[in-house]
Parts: structure tokens; C-alpha cells; sequence
């Protein structure tokens, strides 16, 4: 690293794909394998780099609780908006962290929703003041669709696509990058005019002839921005065990990745890939594929591939848990 470095994390999205787990939740901070999605970013981040997470208003409390249990010092920025639609943009958040901290540090920067295998120690290590992206092969075209993907020479970045409907490429953007403090004036001044586009900011970079490097990586990492990638994360994560801060009976079946969070109890109930929040009492069920939120009460039922929102309760008339 040529200059001093800092890191900014944007955890300000409203998630609208994923609720109702995102409903009242900042996507970030959803449990995954036992911890929240933005914890394991934080744990490897070198120390000594200063960490900035931006959010919004409707998700501050949530965050200062978050900020208490880390072992670590992070700023928490809040974003003064509730809705989605009056948010500054990605970009443009980023931006005016820049100008009204005054930052002229190369900047670390990170989406707060994505899981990323690598270590961060790896990328920074190959960061020589030029632009550096993470890139990671996602092997399959229907999937590169999704996502922006990144054409390139080596590991010289020459192109961008954004979610193209013939990818030349299954390289894709991973959402983590470090920018050269001598770019931060470009991207201050392109964020007026596009705020919301914070992959753009990396067209732009080479439409100014700006030089940008790839960092390619094998190592697991997650867009969590569906039920299916959750599910998918968690089972890569978790493999075939269990997690478990709440309790299960003997009598019950427990097959593929299962995490149990704190206070919730399984009886009687055979359960493969699922995640419960906390609070959770299953009684005599047959779940699969489902991620239950908090607070839920399921009894006698039998679902496959759902998302039960917080407070549930699904029990059968006359029921002791009826309420």
C-alpha cells in the first residue's frame, strides 16, 4: 500500500428481494451460519485500517446494537433517509463520505451484503496504487446474466457488461475494490450526475484511460440478494452439520445444513437445510429448504422452500400453542 488506507462499507439498502426477512432488517446484518453477513467482512479487515459502515436512518438502532459486539472499532454512518427512493445511491453516499471527511487515503471499498471467501490480507497485498477489482469466475453464462461481469487481458481489467443477455465472460464484479486516492476527485464528480451507479464509476475510470487491475479469487463468495443464494450460502457455509444455540430433542431428524439460533427449540420435527432465527418453538413439523425469522411458532405443518416471516405462528386449531 502506497498511502494510508481506509475502508467504507455501504450497508444502506432497503433489500426489497428478500423480504420479509429484510423487512425490518438491514440485508447486512442477516444471520448467516451464526453470525451477521457483515461480521465476517469486518473479521478480515486488517487492523489496522479505520472502517466507516454506512447505513440509513431506519436501520440505526439495529446497527449501534450490531457496532457493541464488535471486537473492533467502527464508525457507523448514518444516512439521513427512510425510504429507498429519497436515498443519495450507492455512489453518491460514497462520495460524500469523501468530501465531508475530507479523505485522501486509498479507500478499501465494500458492498455490506456479499460474502467473500478470499482473504482481504491477499487482495491488498496485490494492490500497487493502481484500481484494483476482485473478480470471481462464476463459471456458468445463465448465471454471469445476473451480475456485471468484467472483460479482460490477463489481469488488466478492458471492459465492463452489466447484467448482459450474451456474456462474453462469466467473470464478474464481486462488489470489492480499492481505489487510489488520485481517482477519488473523478469519482466525486461523476457521483453528482450518477449516484445510484456505483459499478459505473469503473466505466468511467477507463473511459478517462484510467489503468484498472483484476484480483481473481477461487474462494467462496455470495451475492446475498435472493431466498436461493441465501440457501445456497448457508449450505456451502454450514455443509452437513448442525449450528446450534437453541435446543433440539432427541427424538427429532436433522440431515444437510441446519442453524439454530439462541432461545429456539426443535421437537419431534425432521428438518434438512434450514435456517431459525431466534425464539423459534418447532413442534411435530417437516421443513425443508426454509428459513424461518423470528419469533415463529410452527406446529404439525410440512413446507418446503419457504421464507416464514417474523412472528409466524401456523399451528392447528386447538392447538396448546394457539394463541
Amino acid at each position: 500500500m502506497l498511502h494510508s488506507m481506509q475502508c467504507f462499507i455501504l450497508a444502506g439498502g432497503f433489500a426489497t428481494r428478500l423480504w420479509p426477512l429484510t423487512e425490518k432488517r438491514a440485508k447486512p446484518l442477516l444471520p448467516l451460519a451464526g453470525k451477521p453477513l457483515i461480521t465476517y467482512l469486518i473479521e478480515k479487515i486488517p487492523k489496522d485500517l479505520p472502517i466507516t459502515v454506512s447505513t440509513n436512518a431506519v436501520f440505526k438502532d439495529a446497527f449501534e446494537k450490531w457496532k457493541k459486539g464488535m471486537k473492533r472499532s467502527v464508525d457507523i454512518l448514518i444516512e439521513d433517509t427512510v425510504q429507498d427512493d429519497h436515498k443519495l445511491g450507492a455512489l453518491g453516499a460514497v462520495a460524500q463520505w469523501i468530501r465531508e471527511k475530507n479523505i485522501d487515503d486509498d479507500v478499501l471499498l465494500l458492498t455490506g451484503d456479499n460474502y467473500c471467501g478470499f482473504s482481504f490480507e491477499d487482495f491488498l497485498h496485490t494492490f500497487h496504487g493502481i484500481t484494483l477489482i476482485a473478480v470471481y469466475d462464476i463459471h456458468k453464462t445463465d448465471r454471469a446474466k445476473l451480475y456485471g461481469t468484467v472483460i479482460t487481458n490477463q489481469n488488466t481489467v478492458t471492459g465492463f457488461e452489466e447484467k448482459p443477455i450474451q456474456p462474453k465472460t462469466t467473470l464478474i464484479n464481486t462488489g470489492a475494490s480499492v481505489l487510489p486516492s488520485h481517482i477519488l476527485p473523478i469519482l466525486t464528480e461523476w457521483a453528482i450526475s450518477h449516484p445510484d451507479n456505483i459499478g459505473g464509476i469503473f466505466e468511467e475510470l477507463l473511459r478517462r484511460k484510467q489503468h484498472i487491475e483484476c484480483f481473481r479469487f477461487s474462494e467462496p463468495w455470495f451475492d446475498i440478494g435472493s431466498f436461493d443464494t441465501y440457501l445456497e450460502a448457508t449450505t456451502t457455509l454450514v455443509g452437513d452439520n448442525i449450528i446450534s444455540s437453541g435446543s433440539i430433542s432427541p427424538d427429532s431428524k436433522i440431515e444437510g445444513s441446519v442453524v439454530i439460533g439462541s432461545h429456539s427449540q426443535v421437537i419431534k420435527s425432521n428438518l434438512h437445510n434450514v435456517v431459525l432465527f431466534e425464539n423459534c418453538h418447532i413442534t411435530d413439523c417437516v421443513l425443508e429448504n426454509c428459513i424461518i425469522d423470528d419469533n415463529s411458532t410452527l406446529s404439525h405443518v410440512d413446507l418446503t422452500h419457504k421464507m416464514i416471516r417474523e412472528g409466524t405462528i401456523l399451528v392447528p386449531k386447538g392447538s396448546p400453542w394457539e394463541t
